[in-house]
């Protein structure tokens, strides 16, 4: 059983939750905000998107990184940056029997250097590599992540000195990870999160859970999650699986049936049910030294 583990905290996401919860994180005064609370409840990092300001939807705007992270860096509290690099891999085809050209209304797809525009400009401590091509939830929309996108993004965040982590969906997404260590684009540790219960990948039942970590490449720092009312669940599980955590609005919006949540609130919750198992929550420092990364800003 694992008796230390650190907490990541995903603020807000890209997908369409806000307008089915009032207060998730929008403006990046807001997005900071959170993540500062977050980290005043117990977690060690804050996985950040952007959202337009206007109307919510997911954005990728340099700018609008910018202000969130140079609010994070001024605050008095301690919290590792994470900022995603997911965006720019969306293709939505047509349905019926012409899916080309694509829906312009939800495609985004850019190469690898326009996708990483914000990371090379700000350079967090990790980010994030969605490390496969999946039909991601319902409808057309597919996330788009080849081979040779990938492996050019991990060249250039190598290059930059961030950590990656490598958001791996499914079990063969896990096989590429282990190709981009046989190429030497992963520096050790290599940081892994497990995200599970993503329509269609890797489902969140125990056993599909237990295949994957045991799967892990040795020496590898990993975490894992999953959605909705399984969020918390997960919590509990962790220890005894020996990953570390992730909890946030970007994947589950209530602390109970009926009742919101904040992620200062999820964050919280899970460090309650942590410290109930004896638990010891790892600080961002000692989370920074034990994923060897460089503190920026």
């Amino acid at each position: 059983m694992k008796s230390r583990l650190f907490i990541t905290c995903a603020v807000t996401g890209s997908g369409d939750t806000v307008s089915r919860h009032p207060d998730v994180p929008v403006t990046p005064k807001q997005i900071a905000d959170a993540a500062i609370s977050a980290a005043k409840a117990g977690a060690a990092i804050a996985h950040i998107h952007v959202r337009d300001p206007e109307t919510g939807a997911a954005a990728r705007d340099v700018k609008l990184y910018r202000e969130v992270v140079e609010r994070i860096r001024d605050a008095d509290t301690d919290v590792i940056i994470n900022l995603t690099a997911g965006m720019g891999g969306d293709l939505v085809l047509r349905s019926g029997e012409t899916p080309l050209p694509p829906d312009a209304a939800g495609t985004d797809m850019a190469g690898p250097t326009e996708r990483l525009a914000h990371v090379a400009e700000l350079l967090p401590e990790i980010c994030t590599l969605d490390c496969g091509t999946m039909n991601f939830a319902l409808g057309d929309y597919i996330m788009v992540n080849t081979p040779s996108i990938l492996r050019e993004m991990a060249r250039q965040v190598q290059a930059l000195g961030v950590r990656p982590e490598l958001e791996v969906f499914d079990t063969g997404h896990l096989v590429f990870v282990k190709q981009l260590i046989k190429e030497g684009l992963l520096d050790d540790p290599v940081m892994i999160q497990l995200c599970m219960g993503i329509p269609y990948g890797a489902p969140d039942d125990v056993l599909t859970l237990t295949s994957m970590v045991n799967q892990m490449p040795p020496g590898a720092v990993y975490s894992a999650f999953s959605l909705g009312r399984h969020q918390l669940p997960y919590v509990g599980l962790a220890p005894m699986m020996g990953t570390n955590i992730r909890v946030g609005l970007e994947d589950n919006l209530y602390l109970s049936r009926g009742t919101f949540a904040s992620n200062a609130d999820l964050v919280g919750r899970a460090a309650t049910i942590l410290e109930a198992m004896n638990v010891s929550i790892m600080t961002p420092q000692e989370t920074r030294e034990h994923l060897k990364l460089v503190k920026r800003g």
